[in-house]
């Protein structure tokens, strides 16, 4: 395939000879937001499949039927049919007349929400792989490591031969290879999870397993334009933090793998070009001559979320007007397409859940991840020859890096700040007027997310702004007893205080580490033995890994938000592996808290 056929038409509209002035000597007033036509005002929403909205109500009856005492919603739109869709509707409308026999109904009627996936092990398992984290000097935190290790066992599957042959009696979406689910209640693939999955994965030598993880979310790209949040029919309408690329290169790296590396590059240009298009994508005028895109999540979706709908249309009670409620929806959706459902972050006002309103901000490591990918494709392209495309992205990194520069870096502050469109700009209108850029729309408020640029390459290499990046999160009020907190507003939710989670602990960790400085890499290594030793604590109390800690307390799980704690745990299994195979742990060195 030719490079013009993979090269999305979207980079060809940015000027290649006018580079975005710096920040020094930018001219704020300057810099216009411009956003998509559409045809339509209401908000766009992807088709659901009959079986979905028959689960929902299936949702709903349980809901009023059993209470919300241990209720989990998740649980009814995971469950697969016996029999075809009509007889199970025929039985749930006997069970909603007479009023009983529910739990009966179910058990004949449905296969056990997760059943669908079978256990699988995976054929490069090994207890103890050669050469397992080498720098782990501890007996006791080498034992423990192995058990880790040896939890991939427990969440590895495969897709049920049903699945493929009745697919429209699941709502489990086939996937060809193994896959890895997180735990407990998510019983399925999730996008940004695998991320961390497969950098354990790779440190467990297990590098077949992580290809496979790849050519899964390569499946998806190629049947629906994008990585799907999770691989379930309900999560059609939205994706999740695009790190699909930064995948690829990892595991490049390990193994040189080039024809990997060539399989996935149509993919993850065809996913590029998802996020900087339609919906996603904000365009930046800088001047006449020169403009950019960024991005931003934006569900394609307008109803509750049918994994939560009792959730949601509780929620949305008390939202009188019919457009509102809908846009709520998206909201909603939209945070969960974040990865980050929910925070204080996404909200006008921390105190009022339902001034949700993730589609009016361009968040700062949404575009960091771009970034990233940008780079990655340009690196990939590289490696199997395809300069073209290599310089192509290349230039399109440094004009996203000139951008955010331009509308998130706050100097004063020594972070990056997500940034607030104006209240019309949560849709996209023909119209629509071009935004000026204004230092009073950074959203000023102290979030771990301030921070993940670090993560990047084109930032963690420059040694004057890792400097000021270092002081500016000392100083922050993020840094706790047990890891960095992901805000500092203890709303309840669970991306908010004193939840700290294993992706924001390895990504800022990893930036600061890979930075030229010695002052970086020891304060990395202090917040990964202090993230490491309340994991180790926990697991040592629970006998379980979890998926967010309190990082107030040592060997504290974490808590918050409308679901309970949940174990397992995917990713917080791969970042304790990846940590402890970047920095080691002394043979005299205590794990226990100090």
């Amino acid at each position: 395939m030719s490079s013009s056929n993979l090269y999305p038409h979207t980079i060809s509209q940015t000027p290649k000879t006018q580079p975005l002035p710096s920040p020094a000597t930018k001219n704020p007033g300057a810099v216009k937001f411009s956003f998509p036509p559409s045809s339509d005002s209401d908000p766009i929403t992807i088709p659901t499949t009959p079986l979905v909205t028959f689960l929902e109500r299936v949702q709903e009856t349980a809901l009023q039927t059993f209470g919300k005492s241990n209720f989990d919603p998740k649980l009814y739109v995971d469950l697969s049919l016996k029999t075809d869709l009509k007889a199970a509707e025929a039985g749930l409308n006997r069970v909603v007349e007479t009023g009983s026999g529910l739990r009966e109904y179910i058990e004949e009627y449905f296969e056990g929400a997760g059943e669908d996936l079978v256990y699988c092990e995976a054929e490069d398992y090994v207890a103890e792989p050669e050469g397992f984290l080498a720098k782990v000097k501890n007996e006791e935190v080498r034992k423990w490591a192995l058990e880790i290790h040896s939890l991939w066992g427990n969440l590895s599957r495969k897709v049920s031969g049903e699945v493929w042959r009745r697919p429209e009696r699941h709502t489990l979406l086939p996937l060809p290879e193994l896959v890895m689910v997180p735990g407990s209640r998510f019983r399925e693939v999730y996008y940004w999870d695998s991320y961390w999955v497969i950098r354990g994965l790779l440190a467990s030598k297990m590098y077949e397993t992580a290809k496979a993880i790849v050519n899964n979310l390569i499946f998806l790209i190629e049947e629906h334009g994008y990585v799907l949040n999770g691989a379930r029919a309900y999560y059609t309408n939205r994706s999740q933090p695009p790190l699909l690329s930064a995948m690829v290169c990892e595991i490049y790296k390990k193994t040189k793998d080039l024809e990997l590396a060539q399989k996935s590059l149509p993919s993850l240009i065809k996913e590029y070009k998802f996020w900087n298009s339609g919906i996603h994508g904000v365009r930046i005028q800088v001047d006449e001559t020169c403009d950019q895109t960024l991005s931003r999540y934006y569900a394609m979706w307008s109803k509750p979320r049918p994994e939560s709908s009792t959730i949601d249309r509780e929620n949305a009670l008390m939202i009188s007007n019919p457009y509102a409620k809908q846009q709520f929806y998206c909201e909603v959706a939209s945070a969960a397409e974040s990865g980050w459902d929910f925070s204080t972050r996404w909200m006008r006002d921390h105190t009022d859940f339902t001034t949700l309103a993730t589609t009016s901000i361009l968040p700062v490591d949404l575009n960091a991840f771009i970034l990233g990918m940008e780079l990655n494709i340009a690196f990939l392209a590289k490696v199997t020859g395809d300069d073209c495309i290599s310089e192509q992205f290349t230039k399109a990194s440094l004009m996203r890096k000139k951008a955010m520069e331009i509308v998130f870096w706050n100097d004063e502050m020594g972070q990056w700040f997500d940034y607030w469109l104006n209240k019309n700009s949560s849709h996209s209108h023909e119209d629509q007027e071009a935004q000026t850029w204004n230092v009073e729309n950074q959203n000023q408020k102290i979030f771990a997310s301030n921070f993940i640029p670090l993560w990047i390459e084109s930032f963690h290499s420059d040694d004057f702004l890792v400097e000021k990046v270092m002081k500016s999160l000392q100083s922050s009020g993020l840094l706790c007893s047990c890891g960095i907190a992901t805000s500092l507003i203890d709303s309840g939710e669970q991306w908010d205080f004193p939840n700290g989670w294993a992706p924001i602990q390895h990504m800022i960790i990893e930036g600061l580490a890979k930075s030229r400085s010695k002052e970086a890499r020891l304060m990395a290594e202090n917040i990964a033995m202090r993230w490491i030793r309340t994991n180790y604590l926990c697991y040592k109390k629970t006998k379980t890994m979890h998926e967010k800690y309190n990082v107030e307390i040592c060997g504290d799980f974490g808590g918050g938000g409308e679901y309970d704690p949940q174990t397992g745990f995917g990713w917080s299994n791969g970042v304790v592996l990846a940590l402890l195979e970047e920095f080691g742990w002394p043979e005299d060195l205590s794990i226990d808290c100090c």
